[in-house]
Protein backbone atom coordinates (compact mmCIF):
# COMPACT_ATOMS: atom_id res chain seq x y z
CA UNK A 1 0.00 0.00 0.00
CA UNK A 2 0.99 3.52 -0.55
CA UNK A 3 0.38 6.40 2.02
CA UNK A 4 0.75 10.04 1.65
CA UNK A 5 2.70 11.93 4.31
CA UNK A 6 -0.08 12.66 6.23
CA UNK A 7 -1.95 9.71 5.88
CA UNK A 8 1.16 7.98 7.69
CA UNK A 9 1.30 10.39 10.50
CA UNK A 10 -2.07 10.18 10.83
CA UNK A 11 -1.78 6.08 10.89
CA UNK A 12 1.67 4.93 11.94
CA UNK A 13 -0.08 2.02 14.39
CA UNK A 14 -2.21 0.98 11.60
CA UNK A 15 1.26 1.03 9.45
CA UNK A 16 3.50 -0.58 11.50
CA UNK A 17 1.06 -3.16 11.91
CA UNK A 18 0.38 -3.71 8.12
CA UNK A 19 4.17 -4.12 7.77
CA UNK A 20 4.50 -6.80 10.52
CA UNK A 21 2.10 -8.68 8.31
CA UNK A 22 4.38 -8.74 5.69
CA UNK A 23 2.57 -5.84 3.36
CA UNK A 24 4.32 -3.83 1.58
CA UNK A 25 4.36 -0.32 2.87
CA UNK A 26 5.49 2.59 0.77
CA UNK A 27 5.24 6.09 2.34
CA UNK A 28 5.03 8.76 -0.51
CA UNK A 29 6.19 12.49 -0.31
CA UNK A 30 5.11 14.46 -3.09
CA UNK A 31 4.67 11.99 -6.14
CA UNK A 32 8.34 10.27 -5.07
CA UNK A 33 8.20 6.88 -3.23
CA UNK A 34 10.23 8.41 -0.26
CA UNK A 35 10.38 5.48 2.44
CA UNK A 36 9.44 1.80 2.70
CA UNK A 37 8.49 -0.01 6.04
CA UNK A 38 10.10 -2.79 6.50
CA UNK A 39 10.67 -5.35 9.50
CA UNK A 40 14.06 -5.24 11.49
CA UNK A 41 15.52 -9.13 11.53
CA UNK A 42 14.96 -10.54 14.93
CA UNK A 43 18.26 -12.38 15.94
CA UNK A 44 17.57 -16.56 16.74
CA UNK A 45 16.47 -17.13 19.95
CA UNK A 46 19.32 -19.20 21.41
CA UNK A 47 18.32 -22.79 24.03
CA UNK A 48 19.77 -23.01 26.64
CA UNK A 49 23.39 -24.65 27.02
CA UNK A 50 23.95 -28.06 28.32
CA UNK A 51 27.41 -28.71 30.25
CA UNK A 52 28.99 -32.17 27.78
CA UNK A 53 26.44 -32.10 24.85
CA UNK A 54 28.87 -32.94 22.19
CA UNK A 55 31.06 -35.36 24.54
CA UNK A 56 32.15 -38.53 22.65
CA UNK A 57 31.40 -36.84 18.80
CA UNK A 58 34.95 -35.63 18.43
CA UNK A 59 38.01 -38.17 18.34
CA UNK A 60 41.71 -36.84 17.75
CA UNK A 61 44.41 -38.25 18.96
CA UNK A 62 46.82 -37.79 21.86
CA UNK A 63 49.45 -36.20 19.79
CA UNK A 64 47.02 -33.04 18.94
CA UNK A 65 48.86 -31.26 22.07
CA UNK A 66 52.70 -32.01 21.40
CA UNK A 67 54.48 -29.11 20.37
CA UNK A 68 55.62 -28.71 17.19
CA UNK A 69 59.13 -29.33 17.61
CA UNK A 70 61.37 -29.76 14.01
CA UNK A 71 61.78 -26.63 11.45
CA UNK A 72 60.00 -29.40 8.76
CA UNK A 73 56.71 -29.76 11.37
CA UNK A 74 56.55 -25.82 11.73
CA UNK A 75 56.94 -25.02 7.78
CA UNK A 76 54.19 -27.91 7.59
CA UNK A 77 51.75 -26.35 9.21
CA UNK A 78 52.60 -22.65 7.92
CA UNK A 79 54.91 -21.01 10.42
CA UNK A 80 57.84 -20.68 8.41
CA UNK A 81 58.33 -17.30 9.90
CA UNK A 82 58.97 -19.49 12.96
CA UNK A 83 60.95 -22.16 11.21
CA UNK A 84 63.39 -19.20 9.98
CA UNK A 85 63.06 -17.05 13.29
CA UNK A 86 66.96 -16.74 15.08
CA UNK A 87 66.47 -17.96 18.57
CA UNK A 88 67.90 -15.51 20.87
CA UNK A 89 69.82 -18.06 23.55
CA UNK A 90 71.18 -19.82 20.96
CA UNK A 91 75.06 -18.66 20.66
CA UNK A 92 76.02 -17.26 17.11
CA UNK A 93 77.98 -19.31 14.86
Amino acid sequence: MTYTVQEASANLSRLIEEAEEGKDVVIERGEKSAIRLVLVPQPAAHGKRVLGQYAGLHDYSDDIFKPLETDEELREYGFDILADAKVLDEPSS
